[in-house]
């Protein structure tokens, strides 16, 4: 583990050797603890007895309780390691041994020249049977991402909240437009009968930003979910009602940044609780931008003053960037994830820019999290086109300079990048053959199987409109992601070709409202009301194709073999036990007649492909007359 900074590096290590011999877990949430003094608040407000890290870090805010001695009143099992301070007067990190504690409900005391001043309750509570084994998403899955605020919604009561500082304002592809928690429960019936299996669902954490805050990357509270979508009591019977449809829920999670109307931004925890917090105090205006250089950090040759200007610097004067070298700073974060997976019940955490934040820290957060939870997954964002960039960062890799990642899984961007390209061009040295020459670098992938395809997601354009809204090479796209030999992800409107400009970033068209969300649409998604030809034949390719999948062990864990393209024709197999798929990749307009023979290694003693599709069959002992372009995708059978 490596710093940029050597006196950090040793308090990290101080504080981490306080609180346990090796990295701290934990978990939280930001509402007050039950306190005459309503100005005291306490993150984590709640805990768990029977963590398989016993350390708790209490982040404590009031005003001027820096001088405060803090005491355990009531409490069995429970040891108060320390009490830790920092520069900021409003400010305590209490540190405590859970070892030995049952559930139980606290009570904690401050105190001054030994006399009470104030006192609050903190309940450690029972874990939920299998908590720790519980399994996270997998190659069976097929994950569904939706941006909250365009999907349903399902309360319009809530879409404007006295406390938040942006209304409603559906008219404006910027603002926020109503989509939330209970919508999304609705459209469960939906999402089931449509074949997915998870939900990654873009943050829904409270964003108290001025404007453009729909989006949920602007944290203002990381233990409360927006009132805009919902409460946290909603969000947990959310994730309890999807399990009843068989769908497990992702969080998106946020570790490198946070909105600039958070409170911290008028009391910072300590004097380096964001980088270029000094800078920032003296001119709020003045901040260093982020270089966006994801390779610095993994650069054997770069020099750290560029590393700095990547990993250190803002997104935006909107997103402060978080400090995780502070050791209090990234024990709170790290707890902050673990609470979530707890008090939600989740089965995985999508990260967000992963590679921005401290990389030692990755390494910590990540380990904390699968120690946690051993059968867990944890997918990141790192958004390049090159393969050995994004391996780097995926658990089981031996990296040359001895970085050690957790994270299971990251996002194939290399893979989806190429496939996008694959489909819009065709001859001898570019087309398929690049997408056949991209799988084959899955030598420099830990696990490849375990990367998370897609074919579009809230930052690319619309797969159909980067398809030149041809419904045939869309569905060559869609069944490119949902037959790989990866973790496929669809993005939300995608089974009905939700269209955007094909050219630049376009985040409001291509995060657009979801067809039968609000009451006054005229297309309905849900009813099938107003959808036109192409939007019924992409969704009844997608559903099918779906609802196989999750039957089809093929697919879901079986060997991958492919063939050199050839004549625009490129062609893959699937098989495991006895069950093996032909997937036909045609990009010929007119008619051919492709000839077997080449593919008798996978298509071995079988005689008959089904179409999974059209149910219709064919003879292997003759060519396959494929009548124009698409995809076909044959179940072999003797």
């Amino acid at each position: 583990m490596s710093f940029h900074y050597p006196h950090l590096a040793q308090a990290y290590q101080q504080h981490l050797g306080r609180l346990a011999s090796s990295f701290l877990l934990g978990c939280a949430l930001s509402t007050y603890a039950m306190s005459a003094n309503a100005t005291l608040s306490v993150e984590p407000m709640s805990w768990w007895a029977g963590m398989q890290q016993p350390q708790l870090q209490l982040l404590l805010t009031g005003e001027n309780i820096r001088e405060s001695q803090v005491k355990l009143i009531k409490a069995q099992g429970v040891t108060l390691i320390n009490v830790d301070t920092t520069d900021s007067n409003n400010h305590l990190f209490v540190n405590l041994d859970l070892s030995q504690a049952k559930p139980q409900q606290l009570i904690l005391g401050l105190f001054k020249d030994d006399q009470l001043i104030e006192q609050f309750d903190y309940e450690l509570q029972t874990r939920k049977k299998g908590s720790r084994d519980r399994q996270g998403f997998s190659n069976k899955d097929v994950i569904y991402l939706i941006t909250p605020d365009r999907f349903v919604n399902g309360n319009p009561d809530n879409d404007n909240q006295p406390d938040m500082l942006e209304q409603a304002d559906r008219s404006f592809d910027g603002g926020r437009h109503g989509g939330d928690i209970l919508g999304i429960r609705k459209a469960l019936p939906y999402l089931h009968d449509l074949g997915v299996t998870q939900l990654w669902i873009n943050p829904l954490l409270e964003n108290n930003q001025q404007k453009y805050s729909y989006h949920g990357y602007s944290t203002t509270n990381f233990y409360r979910i927006d009132p805009r979508f919902g409460s946290n009591e909603e969000y947990q019977s959310l994730v309890e009602e999807a399990q009843s449809f068989g769908i497990g829920i992702i969080q998106d999670v946020v570790v490198n940044h946070m909105g600039s109307g958070h409170q911290w931004m008028s009391s910072m925890p300590s004097n380096t609780w964001i980088n270029g917090q000094s800078r920032w105090l003296k001119d709020p205006t003045d901040v260093s931008y982020s270089s966006h250089r994801r390779t610095t950090v993994q650069d054997p040759y770069s020099v750290n003053a560029d590393k700095t200007d990547f990993s250190d610097g803002w997104f935006d004067v909107t997103m402060p960037d978080l400090n995780q070298r502070d050791p209090h700073m990234a024990t709170y974060l790290i707890q902050n994830s673990i609470w979530w997976v707890e008090y939600a019940g989740l089965s995985g955490i999508r990260e967000d820019t992963y590679s921005y934040a401290d990389k030692a820290f990755l390494t910590a957060w990540s380990k904390a999290i699968m120690d946690e939870y051993p059968h867990f997954n944890i997918v990141g964002e790192e958004w390049s086109s090159n393969p050995v960039t994004v391996s780097y960062w995926q658990a089981g890799k031996k990296n040359a300079d001895g970085y050690q990642s957790f994270a299971p899984s990251m996002m194939d961007f290399p893979l989806y990048d190429t496939l996008i390209a694959s489909l819009t061009k065709e001859d001898w040295g570019a087309g398929f053959i690049d997408l056949y020459q991209m799988l084959a670098n899955d030598v420099v992938y830990a696990n490849p199987s375990q990367l998370v395809l897609f074919e579009g997601n809230h930052d690319t354009n619309r797969i159909y409109s980067l398809m030149k809204n041809d419904i045939e090479l869309y569905k060559m796209a869609m069944a490119y992601v949902l037959t790989s030999n990866r973790i496929p992800q669809i993005f939300y409107g995608s089974e009905i070709v939700m269209q955007s400009p094909a050219e630049g970033r376009n985040d409001g068209a291509v995060r657009g409202d979801f067809p039968g969300g609000w009451p006054q649409d005229s297309v309905n998604v849900f009813t099938g009301k107003g959808l036109d030809p192409q939007q019924t034949e992409a969704l009844t390719f997608v559903r099918t194709l779906l609802n196989y999948r999750k039957n089809s062990l093929a697919i879901q864990q079986g060997k991958l073999q492919h063939f050199v393209p050839q004549d625009g024709i490129y062609v893959q197999s699937r098989h495991q036990g006895n069950e093996t798929l032909l997937v036909i990749y045609n990009k010929n307009p007119q008619a051919v007649e492709l000839d077997l023979q080449r593919f008798k290694p996978a298509i071995n003693d079988n005689t008959i492909g089904v179409d999974i599709i059209s149910k219709q069959s064919y003879s292997l002992s003759k060519p396959l007359s494929l009548a124009n372009k698409g995809v076909t995708i044959l179940k072999l059978e003797r």
